[in-house]
């Protein structure tokens, strides 16, 4: 019981120690957000090929005025945050079947939380 507790006690101090799981590095980020910059602006209101990122987080998926999204992403329910946009940028296609966004994905775990440290440090 003992040797339970005392790995419990680690655990959790490595956590606070070392922050959330997924915190990202905003400055990587920024790096790994130029495969993202061809279709997407971080301006508010400014879209491309695809809509503008900025102030994404919170928002519910398909929703921005003055962009056309697909119909599987206006009705997906999704409200971007960090779990669901990790998701997404993993594999879109697969996360929303029917979605417009012809972009493969991301493979690295570390490059998508990074990405998403740069879109939320961009929308503020």
């Amino acid at each position: 019981m003992r040797a339970l507790i005392t790995g419990m006690v680690v655990a959790m101090a490595m956590t606070f120690a070392i922050g959330p799981a997924n915190a990202g590095d905003a400055a990587k980020g920024k790096r790994v957000y130029n495969k993202c910059k061809a279709c997407h602006s971080m301006k508010p209101g400014k879209k491309k090929i695809g809509p503008s990122l900025h102030g994404v987080m919170g928002r519910k998926a398909g929703t921005l005025k003055g962009f056309k999204f697909s119909k599987a992403m206006k009705k997906s329910g999704i409200t971007w945050d960090d779990k669901s946009m990790g998701e997404y940028l993993k594999k879109p296609r697969a996360f929303v079947k029917g979605t417009k966004m012809a972009f493969p994905g991301l493979k690295k775990a570390k490059q998508i939380d990074d990405v998403i440290a740069y879109i939320k440090s961009k929308s503020k």
